[in-house]
């Protein structure tokens, strides 16, 4: 892989999970990262930490700001920051709608938006936008999450294709179930934990869930400068869940 000496890269949602697994990365290889989050890391991370709230876009423009002031421009943006959801079409209300849409889809259009006069100016310009095998697998009640990110994926496409010609690359990833705080948030909450993360383990066909490290490889991967063929594209990570049918094991 190449090195990224020399380039900034921004991260939102980079203060845990699968977004400070990536901003380590891309420091290991030698970028220069700034982490827009609504709160700070924990520990001594080498990374620029910019409070920024995605629904909020005057808090977007001027924390995108302040990374290109203090590290002197921006090349790479991985746009992480989302939210969950659970339950079928019945269960969320037109607010919890409204919300998860404002931070997993429409979040990603202000920090892009705020972003693209300093990716325009750059020599490497990418772009990585975290999606999900929820936009390509149906998955039970998962229905609000899982519209978000098909239009995550809708939208990937949709910048790769307005701005190939400007050289900024627009790719994502489709991470499976992943080993995250949200995730284990989620199984802290059921009535039987253990079983709970057996049965998510079990739907990947690799047995086991994905963690956070194996999503940021991916992520680093597609905007490095090494990856200067690849825009449009969606990788999955997810234990062979979107592709493998396997047989029952007798």
């Amino acid at each position: 892989m190449a090195s990224f000496d020399g380039l900034v890269a921004v991260v939102t949602g980079g203060s845990s999970g699968i977004g400070l697994a990536t901003a380590l990365k891309l420091v290991d290889q030698g970028a220069q990262v700034a982490v827009l989050d609504v709160s700070p890391p924990t520990g001594d991370i080498p990374v620029l930490y910019v409070a920024a709230d995605v629904t909020d876009d005057a808090s977007v423009v001027a924390a995108i700001a302040t990374v290109a002031d203090e590290l002197g421009g921006i090349d790479i943006l991985v746009n992480n920051a989302g939210i969950g959801a659970q339950g079928t079409v019945a269960d969320n209300t037109d607010e919890e709608w409204q919300r998860v849409f404002d931070v997993n889809v429409i979040g990603m259009v202000r920090v892009t938006r705020a972003a693209l006069p300093y990716l325009r100016n750059s020599s490497s310009p990418a772009i990585v936008n975290t999606c999900s095998v929820a936009a390509t697998a149906g998955l039970p009640s998962r229905a609000l999450y899982s519209a978000s990110k098909g239009a995550v994926l809708s939208l990937t496409l949709a910048m790769a294709a307005d701005h190939v010609r400007e050289g900024i690359r627009v790719n994502a990833v489709n991470p499976g179930t992943a080993d995250t705080p949200w995730v284990s948030r989620l199984l802290d909450k059921a009535p039987d934990p253990q079983a709970e993360r057996s049965a998510l383990e079990a739907r990947q066909p690799m047995g086991r869930l994905v963690s956070a490290d194996e999503v940021a490889g991916a992520i680093v991967y597609l905007a490095s400068p090494e990856s200067g063929a690849t825009t449009g594209t969606a990788l999955a990570v997810d234990g062979g869940m979107a592709g493998l049918r396997l047989r029952p094991l007798s």
